[in-house]
């Protein structure tokens, strides 16, 4: 896991990108998804009939297609883990965003379809435990004295 922490603008500004790529990984599972079940139906006709006649090349390019389609995800998550950002849940689209605050390390969190990071929780605290961004989560990085 990455070291980097971020400020609130910072992370404002990778949600864009971060938001792209996310969707991207969650497309991509919903249509892993798709496969997996045309799969399970049809080895449930052949349990059912005793053995069919299978569309062989149908079936091995749709499993080309979910190989494929599993690499995508993973490098979709691999870009968004090396900004230093979590990938959480791609169910419901959730991102932490490591930040210092007071001390110690929180996550902002955010949730596809959020316009902005309105809450942040602690490392153990998870979704359930957030609370909303207030005064004590930096904006922006001190300037550092030359």
């Amino acid at each position: 896991m990455s070291e980097r922490t971020f400020t609130l603008d910072e992370a404002h500004e990778l949600l864009p990108v971060l938001e792209s790529l996310l969707r991207q990984a969650i497309g991509g599972k919903k249509q892993i998804e798709e496969i997996d079940k045309e799969f399970k139906e049809i080895a449930h006709r052949v349990f059912l009939t005793g053995g069919m006649l299978l569309p062989l090349v149908r079936l091995a390019r749709r499993k080309a297609e979910r190989e494929k389609t599993a690499q995508q995800i993973k490098d979709a998550v691999s870009e968004i883990n090396a900004t230093g950002v979590q990938v959480k849940d791609l169910d419901i689209g959730l991102l932490d965003f490591p930040c210092q605050m007071d001390g110690r390390t929180v996550l902002l969190c955010w949730k596809l379809g959020e316009k902005q990071i309105t809450h942040w929780h602690g490392l153990e605290e998870g979704f359930a435990g957030r609370k909303p961004v207030d005064e004590r989560i930096p904006r922006v990085r001190p300037r550092r004295q030359t």
